[in-house]
């Protein structure tokens, strides 16, 4: 007799319909109708994350990667609430996630009558987390409602939307809708912006000498036009999660140099007499908690009109899409635009003397950022996890060339780099990834070592180990009087650990041979362990805005 078809059916095949290839996630017992069903069609790649912190984090740099849908199949309750870091770092990072979950019975929900896995209000907790989130209260409005969160997931501003599926509802019978097979997602359009607005920028920028454009998340798919601009003669600076949009070796970006811990930087936007932000928040964690002196003649671009003002004021905000923006911005400079001659000048010697000299900061890791750039391919792509060496030179000056290839955690959270890494990697199909984890960070994910070694991605795991977390110990120094407590570390054998795993392990115990130990990490087909020793290389030297307080003060002046 030939089963009925119902929800869980719908949720295996609308994943398909929606451009899903793959998915992450925890089987577990009010998820399992959906993964049967998926299973049962061998339509979509699953991939089992040993956890679903790991899990949401995997869906969320495999969404940054392809610019396309994240998928993260979790339980409710404690599985659900697993996945909460990983879904608000998706919502800082602004990545398309749409994470399915169990509920326990219809009857049941929210009635805190200690059913297994019951959590009362877990649609607030999702709702909090998450740029939104949906229950599905029948079978019948479970296609609209994925339409829907999909949808929403993938329109401007991008972020991650929970849906809870009740697992009674997974097994209930549904009718298949009738529009599945040509599914269109009712992505919003990209808003045009007012051709006023567009007007008064332009007229601003064209009596513009020193132009220079701050390009954000929201510009990342906006590189055509930002390109028209910087051919203009603009000068361009991106946030660390905008890096990328123009080539780093372009000779008008500074990439992820914006000025937080490069004073030269700093002194140089005191010459610029017009900047155009596009698509970036200017947070404080890149602009010393906004200390940082930007131009006075600011036009801010964004899709988020809430974000007018919410961090530097402007002059002029501009309410619309990021391509839009500046390809309106563009026509309207043809033959108007009047930057100076010697700017171009001005600001390449700028960029190598700012680049010189914060190399000069990184004590024995001056060699790092370009040795490693050397040994990835230049489409490889490059994640890292809030590490010392992240903080130092990971986002500021590793050069970058697509944005899609740079994954961090922008919330600053301290251990998703591992499983970003095999997001990253999946995503990126067969093209090189390192993943750079401070031992501290890797601990904190490695169970997710093990899903590196049943996937086999071409993932290189660079654990930069310096036996505690080293980014504390400079805080430490830096606020507590160099009183320095809770941030040694254990580490395991890491040789050991990859042994244990299966996977080809190198070590690097000097600066000088970091590039000739990646290359042949990197030469391996599929994962492998690198470990970095800090101890026997040297300490890092302090950073901003750290650098400058408290111990570190103390002995630069003495």
């Amino acid at each position: 007799m030939e089963s009925q078809y119902t929800v869980a059916d719908l949720v295996a095949d609308i994943l398909p319909r929606m451009g899903v290839s793959t998915v992450f996630g925890i089987v577990s017992v009010h998820n399992i109708p959906m993964l049967d069903a998926i299973g049962q069609r061998n339509a979509l790649r699953y991939v089992m994350a040993r956890g679903e912190m790991g899990g949401a984090h995997m869906a969320d740099a495999y969404a940054r990667v392809t610019g396309h849908l994240g998928v993260l199949f979790t339980s409710t309750g404690p599985g659900m609430a697993n996945a909460i870091p990983g879904l608000v770092e998706a919502r800082f990072a602004g990545s398309p996630v749409l994470h399915i979950t169990g509920q326990t019975a219809t009857k049941h929900i929210d009635r805190d009558a200690g059913t297994v896995h019951d959590v009362p209000g877990q649609t607030a907790m999702l709702a909090a987390a998450c740029k939104a989130a949906y229950r599905v209260r029948t079978a019948n409005e479970a296609f609209g409602v994925l339409v829907r969160a999909a949808a929403e997931a993938l329109s401007a501003p991008r972020g991650p939307v929970s849906v809870e599926i009740p697992i009674d509802l997974q097994r209930t019978p549904t009718a298949r809708p009738a529009g599945l097979d040509a599914l269109e997602l009712p992505i919003a359009a990209p808003l045009p912006p007012s051709p006023a607005e567009l007007d008064a920028a332009a007229e601003i920028l064209a009596g513009a000498k020193r132009p220079m454009l701050w390009l954000g998340n929201g510009a990342k798919q906006a590189r055509a036009a930002a390109m028209r601009l910087m051919d203009l003669g603009f000068g361009a600076v991106s946030s660390w999660n905008g890096r990328g949009t123009i080539p780093e070796d372009h000779p008008m970006t500074l990439g992820g140099m914006h000025g937080n811990g490069s004073p030269r930087v700093q002194d140089f936007y005191g010459s610029v007499d017009a900047m155009l932000v596009v698509g970036s928040r200017l947070r404080g964690h890149e602009t010393g908690d906004f200390s940082m002196k930007l131009p006075k003649t600011l036009i801010h671009v964004d899709s988020d009109a809430t974000a007018n003002g919410r961090t530097y004021p402007n002059s002029l905000f501009v309410h619309g899409d990021a391509a839009l923006a500046m390809e309106g911005i563009a026509d309207r400079l043809a033959g108007k635009a009047s930057v100076d001659a010697g700017f171009a000048a001005d600001f390449a010697a700028m960029k190598a003397r700012a680049r010189e000299e914060y190399l000069a900061t990184l004590g024995p890791y001056a060699p790092f950022p370009d040795a490693i750039r050397a040994a990835l391919p230049r489409d490889g792509v490059w994640v890292r996890d809030v590490t010392i060496s992240n903080s130092t030179w990971g986002n500021r000056i590793f050069p970058l060339y697509d944005p899609r290839n740079s994954v961090y955690p922008v919330g600053a959270a301290i251990g998703p780099g591992l499983a970003l890494g095999i997001g990253a990697s999946i995503a990126a199909q067969g093209r090189k990834t390192i993943a750079m984890c401070g031992d501290g960070g890797f601990s904190l994910g490695m169970c997710e070592l093990w899903t590196v070694a049943q996937e086999k991605p071409d993932l290189v795991t660079m654990v930069m180990n310096d036996g505690g977390y080293g980014v504390i110990r400079h805080i430490q120094d830096a606020v507590a009087d160099g009183r320095q407590f809770g941030d040694n570390l254990l580490t395991p054998d890491l040789q050991g650990l990859a042994a244990l795993a299966g996977l080809p392990f190198f070590r690097v115990s000097s600066a000088e041979t970091v590039g000739t130990v990646l290359a042949q990490a990197l030469a391996v087909k599929g994962p492998a362990l690198v470990e970095v020793d800090m101890r026997a290389i040297g300490a890092v030297p302090p950073y901003a805005p750290y650098s400058t307080m408290g111990k570190h003060a103390e002995r630069a002046r003495a």
